[in-house]
């Protein structure tokens, strides 16, 4: 089996942020999508190890922020390869508490989704956290920054708890 076929597969690029008491955090996610219109619905796959996981478990919320092409890479760093357990993601960063109470990144976004968790799926090392969404908005005009873009154009890596991650070692 060719691991890289799963590449071909479309992906976007977004933080899914969360809330735990009165602390927030955040992670980029490459897998998010809608799954019905009416109610309007949507799921995320977050990593079982990632703090932003336990946050969505806890509080049965999650807020999608769609990231533009023109986001930098030490942006996409900071939540993507930089954990909540050591940093304060949202330091610095601009962003508004939503109707859920939970974290929108306005910076680098074209728009966002807020949901409350009305499912969940254990996939193993990823929970699909299913959400109804309660709130949408678009922030501004933009293309959304898609994961092949992040890799083509931006040069970006994978960190190992993406669902897309590949093992060199396994696959020579």
């Amino acid at each position: 089996m060719e691991p890289k076929t799963f590449h071909k597969l479309g992906y976007g690029m977004y933080v899914v942020s969360s809330k735990k008491d009165k602390r927030f955090n955040g992670q980029i996610a490459n897998t998010v999508f809608q799954i019905t219109s009416k109610p309007p619905t949507i799921a995320v796959s977050i990593n079982k190890k990632n703090l932003t996981h336990n946050f969505i478990l806890e509080s049965k919320l999650f807020t999608v922020s769609i990231l533009s092409t023109e986001t930098p890479l030490k942006f996409i760093g900071r939540f993507g390869f930089k954990s909540g357990r050591e940093i304060d993601k949202f330091e610095g960063v601009d962003y508004q508490v939503g109707v859920t109470g939970a974290p929108i990144v306005l910076e680098n976004s074209i728009g966002y989704l807020e949901a409350e968790v009305i499912n969940t799926l254990d996939a193993g090392t990823h929970v699909l956290f299913v959400g109804k969404v309660v709130d949408a908005q678009i922030l501004k005009d933009g293309e959304p920054m898609t994961y092949a873009y992040y890799h083509k154009v931006k040069g970006g890596k994978v960190p190992k708890a993406a669902p897309t991650y590949i093992d060199q070692k396994r696959t020579e």
